[in-house]
């Protein structure tokens, strides 16, 4: 067989490669958390947001704003979901699935068995693992302003489960922050915009978890990430019995 065969070959079995890998469905599941970070998850109603609006100086902002709402983990999916159909991948919907507020057993299985992701090849879940915000004021050189910085970084595990072996196919860990600077002068507030932070996690995780599926599922490595550079994935290391849930 010639060179020029051996390529048309090659190209022939690539391309059919990468078409099965689009062809394959993937239903997203909510995030989880572990218990190490739970106390950073809060339920907060439209009223407690509409009423409490708190006017602070920079140095309590931390305390009041660091915390994730449970509706910013569907945020979070959301965004997941919408990269993974821009990157060429098929998502499915899963059946709602009704469970108590940080559920200590994720029993993925036992979801899929009775039929909770039908018509899905994969299901993808991540749970939350470490988390950090920061809250920093940095004087501007040159000037008597400071830039008050209040940030967010995620650390989220994620596994891909085959419908049908049950088996993991994937599972590898995604790193992503989000930030709001804002200048003003030493001792004046400083109210940092969560909706910004919130909306950077996400669209950076959900940047994130698309390149990092295409490229296990062979789908090519060339889909941007939030910084342009491809991560290596890493194995995830959550136990099982230290992982809480949220809704499906």
């Amino acid at each position: 067989m010639n060179s020029q065969l051996l390529r048309c070959v090659s190209l022939i079995a690539a391309l059919g490669f990468m078409t099965t890998a689009q062809a394959m469905k993937i239903a997203v599941t909510d995030l989880t958390y572990s218990e190490t970070v739970n106390q950073y998850f809060r339920d907060i109603n439209y009223h407690e947001k509409s009423s409490n609006q708190p006017q602070i100086d920079s140095a309590d902002s931390h305390d009041t704003y660091s915390y994730i709402e449970y509706g910013e983990l569907h945020k979070f999916v959301g965004d997941i979901r919408d990269e993974l159909i821009h990157s060429g991948l098929q998502v499915v919907q899963a059946k709602p699935y009704n469970a108590a507020k940080n559920e200590k057993i994720l029993d993925i299985i036992g979801r899929i068995k009775k039929g909770y992701y039908p018509n899905a090849d994969y299901v993808l879940f991540g749970t939350v693992s470490d988390l950090e915000f920061r809250d920093e004021a940095n004087p501007i050189i040159g000037t008597n302003n400071v830039a008050n910085t209040f940030s967010l970084m995620l650390v989220t595990e994620f596994n891909l489960i085959n419908t049908k072996t049950y088996e993991i196919k994937s599972s590898f860990s995604t790193s992503t922050e989000g930030q709001d600077v804002r200048v003003g002068t030493p001792g004046s507030k400083a109210i940092p915009s969560r909706g910004k932070i919130i909306s950077e996690v996400s669209r950076n995780m959900g940047l994130e978890v698309a390149q990092q599926i295409n490229y296990q599922l062979g789908n090519g490595n060339d889909y941007p990430s939030g910084d342009g550079e491809y991560n290596h994935a890493f194995p995830s290391q959550q136990p099982e019995s230290d992982i809480m849930h949220f809704n499906q």
